[in-house]
């Protein structure tokens, strides 16, 4: 697998979703991007995006922050994240949106790897 071609996203898990959203759009000045109701609230942040998500769709990470990372190809990513010490917890297709392969890093901060729909998975 290549390196990461950018940094795809990185999202906040949120308790309350929308009140996080007026703290963002009020204090900082964020512009709403896309919003599926108060289950992923994003917003266009130079050339990537940071977003809000409620603990479902955060899945499987239950507070913190996640990094998303854009690649081509999943190809040889689980034996790399386990030979590194790291642990592939899952891959979740989003249809259109594209697929998502979720990891544990060696001190448990979740970190997803991120394709666009139409390449292969596997």
């Amino acid at each position: 697998m290549e390196s990461p071609k950018r940094l795809q996203n990185v999202f906040v898990v949120a308790e309350r979703p929308a009140e996080l959203h007026s703290f963002y759009e009020s204090a900082l000045g964020l512009q709403l991007k896309f919003r599926d109701k108060d289950r992923w609230i994003q917003y266009g942040v130079g050339n990537t995006s940071v977003a809000l998500a409620c603990r479902e769709e955060a899945a499987p990470a239950v507070s913190g922050m996640v990094m998303v990372f854009e690649v081509d190809s999943f190809d040889g990513a689980h034996e790399r994240i386990a030979a590194s010490g790291g642990e592939v917890l899952g891959t979740r297709d989003m249809g259109a949106h594209g697929a998502v392969l979720s990891l544990r890093d060696p001190e448990g901060n979740i970190v997803q790897l991120f394709k666009r729909q139409g390449t292969p998975t596997p």
